[in-house]
């Protein structure tokens, strides 16, 4: 049993919840119990932040979970009790471009004293030619080709100036839940300093490359207000973002073969194959 999955548990029973059920893993995991999402990060340093954060956002008008149970820490983990929310239907996307918007435009002064802000820039799998050196072996010929042409055209985007801004750093349908309220945007884990362009980027291609909604990145840019799908930077780094999108599920697919499959879907986009299906996300 993972750690999370104890600290998990012992929070549910002191929190007196049923029996967390896992909803999804990654940077941090999440549970179901009851009319309460559990969700673990590793660290104890997180809490009060996370607090403020989620105070701080709401009262700039964007819709985050609210905390419904006191932090937990169990074993160098921490849990937090967050309302569990309800989908009902379609994402309403030009609100989440004004929520956008609002994060944007929100003085960063004001918020690093309270939470950590680092550069995406230096996002340990943004580094993608050690990363491609590290899943080397598993790359045929042509889709070794087609990544290094893509980071040879784009993956200077960090050399170009662009104003950098308070960014949610991980804009897309898995991290927007619609609910009777409105939309609510999920999973803060990559709050980071970018070019307005970073919260961008994911949805640019995610119709055409992961089968979403038709006119979801029209919608999200009328309500942010600016539409960037002719935007050099913003180009470039949607291309970056699928190459490390890619590169990490080779390195995932080492240990899960799940992963495994889906990086080798994901290569026939980089072979250029007329065929290559959509990814999936995981």
């Amino acid at each position: 049993m993972s750690s999370a999955k104890q600290a998990a548990e012992r929070a549910c029973r002191d929190w007196e919840l049923p029996e967390p059920q896992l909803i999804r893993a990654g940077m941090s995991s999440l549970y179901a119990a009851g009319d309460v999402a559990v969700r673990v990060v590793s660290g104890v340093e997180s809490a009060s932040r996370v607090l403020w954060l989620a105070h701080a956002l709401t009262e700039r008008g964007v819709r985050v979970a609210q905390h419904v149970r006191p932090p937990l820490i169990v074993d160098g983990f921490t849990a937090f009790g967050l309302e569990r929310l309800s989908e009902v239907g379609r994402v309403d996307w030009r609100t989440v471009g004004e929520m956008v918007r609002r994060v944007h435009d929100w003085p960063t002064a004001e918020v690093t004293p309270h939470h950590a802000v680092p550069n995406a820039g230096e996002f340990p799998w943004w580094q993608a030619e050690p990363v491609m050196a590290e899943v080397d072996d598993l790359l045929d010929h042509v889709a070794r080709r087609g990544l290094q042409e893509a980071i040879g055209h784009h993956g200077g985007w960090r050399g170009r100036t662009a104003p950098l801004v308070l960014c949610h750093g991980d804009v897309h349908p898995g991290n927007v839940l619609q609910t009777d309220g409105g939309p609510v945007l999920l999973d803060w884990d990559l709050l980071c300093l970018a070019p307005a362009a970073w919260d961008h980027a994911p949805l640019l291609t995610w119709e055409h490359r992961w089968g979403g909604e038709a006119g979801m990145y029209q919608q999200f840019a009328a309500g942010y207000g600016t539409d960037l799908r002719d935007d050099p930077l913003a180009q470039s780094l949607a291309v970056m973002r699928n190459v490390a999108a890619t590169l990490m599920r080779l390195r995932a697919g080492r240990d899960d073969p799940a992963a495994a499959e889906e990086a080798r879907r994901r290569l026939a986009y980089w072979r250029n194959e007329s065929q290559a299906p959509q990814w999936r996300a995981m």
